[in-house]
């Protein structure tokens, strides 16, 4: 890929979804925008970026969501979700016996598999049935990837790989050889398109956000900023949950650890919420 076609990629990349990507990804770059080079008809790398600096959006959204789609399955990082259920989730319910509302965040879902892992922790708390309002929010900056998510279909293997023999695949049912989510999960969960550096005016006073093995990707402004937001979103004694590995390194001053959970902040009490 010649230099200044990379370069103008990387740029749209950056603007559009805030990943950051390296000159040392230019094949893997290469690679994963073949399939949209075939469908809009390029023969070639070069003849594309050319239509994407003429301002074809159609063309650059495609790309956008080729590069930015990521792995995902049921229950990742288990130990994350077993302190989902056994501390927070506990926790937050005795906080909220007022007003019986959970509001959560599952924000870049990709194709859902977050957030109906989290409908299912949330289905066997049997909230709803005790008067409980839940908002489950799963958003992402992929069309295709909310599409699936809310129709909730997926293939044997994705299912064995989050799931396996576990009694949680009670919440799926077979549907001619692939599994579908079960009725009665689907009223916890609202799936919308959402890109995480567009105005975050539409959420407020969230108990949890999970943003998950996705900031590494952004560049060091675009992460901050995103980080900085989400922290204004939260509830007083909210949290964040990022990806085990993500670590405090990336953590702007308005957040701080919470001990003995790997990869969960809250914003810290002396911090003031700013206008977004």
């Amino acid at each position: 890929m010649a230099p200044d076609d990379f370069e103008t990629l990387a740029r749209l990349l950056r603007r559009r979804s805030g990943m950051a990507v390296s000159r040392d990804r230019s094949d893997m770059m290469r690679r994963r925008l073949a399939p949209v080079m075939r469908r809009f008809g390029f023969s070639d790398m070069r003849a594309m970026v050319a239509e994407l600096r003429q301002g074809n959006d159609h063309l650059a959204e495609a790309v956008t969501e080729m590069m930015t789609v990521n792995d995902t399955c049921f229950f990742r990082d288990p130990a994350q979700f077993a302190w989902l259920q056994d501390s927070l989730l506990p926790r937050l319910v005795a906080a909220r016996a007022g007003q019986k509302r959970l509001r959560i965040w599952s924000a870049a879902c990709a194709t859902g598999q977050e957030a109906w892992s989290l409908a299912m922790l949330l289905d066997e708390m049997d909230l709803v049935r005790q008067g409980w309002r839940i908002d489950l929010i799963a958003t992402d900056f992929s069309a295709a990837a909310i599409a699936r998510a809310t129709e909730g279909r997926y293939g044997a293997f994705e299912v064995q790989r989050g799931l396996g023999g576990g009694g949680k695949t009670r919440h799926l049912r077979n549907d001619g050889g692939q599994w579908l989510v079960c009725d009665h999960l689907r009223p916890l969960v609202q799936f919308r398109r959402f890109n995480l550096l567009d105005s975050y005016g539409w959420l407020d006073a969230v108990d949890l956000i999970l943003c998950r093995n996705v900031l590494m990707y952004f560049d060091a402004a675009a992460r901050a900023d995103v980080l900085a937001r989400m922290a204004d979103t939260l509830a007083p004694d909210g949290v964040l949950m990022l990806g085990e590995s993500e670590t405090g390194e990336m953590m702007p001053a308005g957040l701080e650890a919470v001990a003995g959970a790997g990869g969960v902040y809250r914003r810290a009490p002396s911090v003031m919420r700013r206008v977004s």
